[in-house]
Formats: structure tokens, sequence, C-alpha cells
């Protein structure tokens, strides 16, 4: 049974016998003395196996390879002086010392590992196929154990604040929240499907009308969407809802909250309160309703600019009701064919005709290279220089269509641009946390002829667009929703929630359900608005996510324990896989359990 761990013995603990256990982390033949680095989850120790010490024990560790479970009984001393050099390792905090072994069990061998625990692998599904063995690196150690206190604050800091956490049904019913669902069938009820939840949005707007008020919950939740990476098809929130709140209560809350979380996980101190911006603001002037401001590259408009402009392309758009904007990024006019080339089809697949730009080769218009100056006349030109502060070497980029679509298109851009340039080279430190509020309540889909929840059903419209909503005028309404962002990233999103049946159906009026189809799928929702609930609202903050960053990954892979590839796939467990028929399964497996005996 060992005493300690590897990690843990020092100088001071000299003379000492001392049992550690472990995995073989590396092995040394130095002239028939063998020296091995043995490893737990906490670090490292050197342990040191000489003939005087244990003939036996020496013997066998000729046979030690990497990753061999072992058990080590010995003295600690001090690491020695060879030729007048010391042996101290500065980097190793057990670098004072080395156990001399005395008893060696090999508990278990290890066979040839696929990849070398040491190194850094670029083949992820070799690296997934075998998580058991990934996982046994620091790194992916260290990002657990991150996880373990990010999400320990998260809990800590939400019980202090008077929130319990409860747990909701994970085989459930369906909750819009705009993605597939992944079903399960039922045994019992042949034909008939639980929903496994996207979110817990109508449990916790349940548990506010059944009095609870303050709840959270680390919750799993389930979406069949595609994957990229940051999101994977089953993920955990840190949900949260209370009753008798508001916007401003919620922010505030989740503000602390995420600073204990960064607190605990990288002892970064987030100054607190964070910024605001408009939706509307963040897409105009970004692109983005999740922007990432570390670095310029601002959108302009420039549609009075170009309202009456002899390029037909872009006085077009704005007689269309459209817009013309631009960015400038700055130095970037060395741009090559290949980066245009990936430029012009970011823009097209997001729905853009192509891409206009202008290289600035130097200060006078005359010198710019581009095939849409020559529509341009002097005051365009020089209104446009003006306008996006434009000097030699820049490279302006444009986008002419609907005000919506022009700042997407430029928003993808402007973070292409940006990736090119390396522009967030040496910032990877920063945090830039900022709430984005005031989102549209509805969206129009223009093939569809429908309405569609931007949030979810449940939103509640700002006090002065309530009226609207009930009277069927549903353009321009602003919902009472907020996302809370983290260097382009949405950290989590909530909003205040509708807690009156006459509102509620007037939303599923505009999304178009039937009362019918409400009934069905929303009974239980609006019978319990008719039971006193209260006002209430709440937000979900993505957990994986707000690890992922905290640890400084690129992909929240790399702070999940066993994750799916980019395919949905578990190359582990080599899973989803075909079913065995359930009648099939019944006709071998007794599937009956016998009733408990009474209790006397």
């Amino acid at each position: 049974m060992r005493t300690h761990h590897c990690n843990e013995l020092r100088a001071e603990n000299q003379g000492e016998t001392v049992t550690l256990t472990g995995w073989v982390n590396s092995s040394r033949d130095h002239g028939g003395v063998i020296f091995i680095d043995l490893r737990d989850r906490e670090g490292l120790t050197q342990c040191v196996f000489r003939p005087e010490e244990s003939s036996e024990s020496a013997k066998a560790s000729h046979s030690l390879r990497a990753e061999d479970v072992v058990e080590v009984t010995g003295r600690v001393e001090p690491r020695p002086e060879i030729d007048g050099n010391s042996t101290v390792n500065p980097e190793l905090p057990t670098g004072d010392i080395e156990v001399a072994a005395t008893a060696l069990t090999i508990v278990n061998k290890a066979k040839v590992l696929p990849f070398q625990l040491d190194k850094e692998l670029s083949n992820e599904d070799l690296r997934l196929s075998h998580r058991f063995l990934d996982l046994r690196r620091p790194r992916m150690n260290q990002n657990l154990r991150i996880r373990h206190r990010v999400t320990k604050a998260a809990r800590d800091y939400l019980d202090s604040h008077g929130f319990i956490e409860v747990e909701t049904p994970i085989l459930s019913k369906s909750t819009p929240e705009g993605a597939r669902d992944f079903l399960v069938p039922s045994r019992m009820h042949p034909g008939s499907f639980y929903a496994l939840p996207q979110a817990p949005q109508q449990y916790k707007q349940l548990l506010m009308v059944a009095g609870v008020e303050r709840y959270f919950q680390v919750a799993r939740c389930f979406r069949d969407e595609d994957l990229r990476a940051d999101r994977q098809p089953e993920f955990t929130q840190v949900d949260v809802e209370g009753s008798f709140t508001d916007q401003e209560e919620i922010i505030e809350l989740m503000e602390g909250c995420l600073s204990a979380m960064f607190k605990a996980g990288r002892d970064a101190d987030i100054p607190t309160p964070f910024e605001r911006m408009t939706w509307h603001d963040a897409m105009n002037q970004f692109g983005s309703d999740k922007p990432d401001r570390r670095f310029g590259i601002q959108i302009e408009d420039l549609s009075d600019l170009f309202a009456d402009s002899g390029f037909k392309v872009f006085s077009g758009a704005v007689k269309n009701g459209g817009v013309v904007k631009a960015i400038n990024a700055k130095g970037f006019s060395g741009i090559t064919t290949g980066q245009v080339d990936k430029l012009t089809e970011i823009a097209v697949n997001h729905g853009a005709k192509g891409l206009a730009y202008i290289q600035v080769r130097g200060e006078d218009p005359s010198t710019w290279r581009s095939p849409i100056t020559k529509f341009f006349n002097e005051e365009e030109l020089l209104g446009l220089k003006d306008k996006l502060n434009v000097e030699e070497g820049d490279l302006v980029l444009f986008a002419a269509d609907q005000w919506e679509s022009a700042c997407e298109i430029l928003g993808r851009i402007r973070l292409e641009c940006a990736s090119m340039q390396s522009l967030l080279q040496g910032r990877e430190g920063e945090f830039d946390f900022l709430w984005i509020t005031e989102f549209p309540l509805l969206a129009y889909d223009e093939e569809s002829g429908n309405w569609s929840a931007v949030h979810h059903p449940f939103t509640r419209p700002v006090d002065g667009d309530q009226e609207q909503l009930q009277q069927g005028n549903y353009s321009n309404l602003r919902a009472q929703a907020y996302d809370v962002v983290l260097n382009g990233h949405e950290l989590g999103g909530g909003s205040i929630r509708i807690h009156e049946k006459e509102l509620q159906s007037a939303m599923f009026t505009a999304l178009g359900i039937s009362e019918e189809q409400a009934a069905n799928e929303f009974g239980h929702i609006l019978e319990a608005f008719e039971f006193g609930a209260p006002p209430h609202g709440g937000i979900a903050l993505g957990l994986d996510r707000i690890v992922m960053l905290i640890a400084g990954e690129e992909s929240i892979r790399e702070v999940i324990a066993f994750p799916k590839n980019n395919k949905g796939c578990d190359l582990m467990s080599a899973s989803p896989a075909p079913a065995e028929p359930v009648q099939l399964r019944d006709l071998r497996i007794k599937t009956t359990v016998p009733d408990p005996e009474p209790e006397a």
C-alpha cells in the first residue's frame, strides 16, 4: 500500500522508507543500475535500482517498460553528485531526491503503446481510439482537473447565492431549442419515443412555478447537429433559473459566477462589470452576435457615400433597401491570389455574388489596385479614404447587400483576415468579456414565409413590444434576451421568460403553432401558467466551452473525458453501432424483475 504520491517527496523526507505506486514513465539503464521515473496523476519521482540494495528487485527492474504498473518500496535519498556534477533536476518538484528501491512489485505489464505519451500527436482519431491512454498524459490530466475546479467553483458560487441544485429528466419530451432531437424508443409504449433533452428549458420553468425560486443544475444536454471544434452532440450546461428576477440581476449574478470559475481554473482575476453591446450594434460593427474585439478591422457603413455611385453594384444595393459596407485590413495589401480566392469563397458561401476589394499601393488613389475604382469619382475615392482611414499597405473589402447579409459576410471575412495576418498571436491570454443584449425576438424566413424564435418560444418580449406581439405585428420585436461572449465564443445565453398563458399563446401563434398543437406539445406548461406562475428568467452557460478557454485549448474535445470525433463517433467503444432487435434480445435475457418483498 502506497504511503506517498509521486509528487510529494522532498528533501525533508530524506531517510524515510516509502512506498510509491504508479506507471513507469521512462526507464534508463546506466551500467546495470536501472533508473525509472515513476508517474501517477500527481507527478514524477525518480527511483533507482542497485544490486547492492536488493539484487532481486534490481534484476526484476531490467524488464520494466513504459506504462508497466508497479509498486516500489525504498529509502528516500538526496540525488548524488557524479564526477563533481550535481544530478539535481530543478525542473522537477521532486528533483532533489530519489528513491533507492529495496522492493519491487510488478502489478501489471503493458504491451507496446500505439503512440508515445510524452509527445503531442496530430492524429486525433488514434488518440480517441485509445482515449484511456491519451488521458494519462499530463496535459489531459490537467484539463480534467481544471474542469473539476471550474465546475466546483460554479456550484459553490451558486450555492452561496441561495440556488439549489435540482436534477431534471434525461428521458423527456422534445424541447424546442432549434436543433434535431436524439430519440429513444420506448419498449413499454411501442411506437412512442422519448427525446433526450436539448436543454432543461421547460422543466426549469416548471420548477419556478413549483416555488423552487432559485434553481441550478450541471445539466447534460443532447443535440443532433453538425459538429465543430467547440460543439459536441452531448455537452454540459451550468443551467440557472430564478423567480422574481430581472435581466440586471441575472447579468450581475453570472458575472460573479464566471469570475469565480476563471479564478478557480486559471487564477485569473476577471474585472466586472462586463461591457455591453446591443445585438444591432454588434452586427453593425463586427458582423457577428459573438464578436471578437481583440483586433481592429471594424465594419463601416458607406451607403451614403455610394448611394448615387456610377458603380451600379453599390448604388443598386442602396436603391433596393440594402447597404454598402466595408472593412480595412490594415497592412494587408500584399495579400496573395490564393488568399483572395479563399476570402471570395467565404463571401460566396454566405450569399455574396463575389468580393470587391482594393489593394492600397500608395497614398494617391491612382495607385490603388482594383477593378472597381475606375467607377468611382474623386469625391467617392476621397470619402472612402477618409471614412476608413486608408493608408499605403491597406486592403479594403466590400459587401453590398441587405443589411444583415452584408454584416454577416464582412464579419466572416474580418475573422479570416485576422487569421491570415496572425493578428491574435500573442494575445491568447487576453479576456474580452461582453454582454450582447436586445436580440430580435423573431426572425422571418423569406422562403417559407414563416416566423421563428431567435432564442426559443419562451423568451419574453421587452415590455414595450408585448402588445405588438399580441396584435400580430411581428416585425422588429425585441427580446429580453442576453448572451455572454468571450473572444468570439458564446459562453452562455438566457432570457427573461414568458409566464402568462395569454402571452405564451400569442407567441405560439406567431410561430405558426396551432392551438391543438400547442395543447399537445406544451399543454403541461400552459396549464402550469394558470396556477400562479411567478415572473422568472435565467441563463445557461456552456461548461465545456468555458473550460476549453480557461485551459487554453482550441477544441472542447480536449476538456471532455470521452468525446465524440468530428463525425459524432466514439472510436474507442465503436459507437454508434447497430443494435440487436429488442425482440431477439428479450428471448435471451430475463427482463422481468420480481416484485420486492413487502416490508414487515
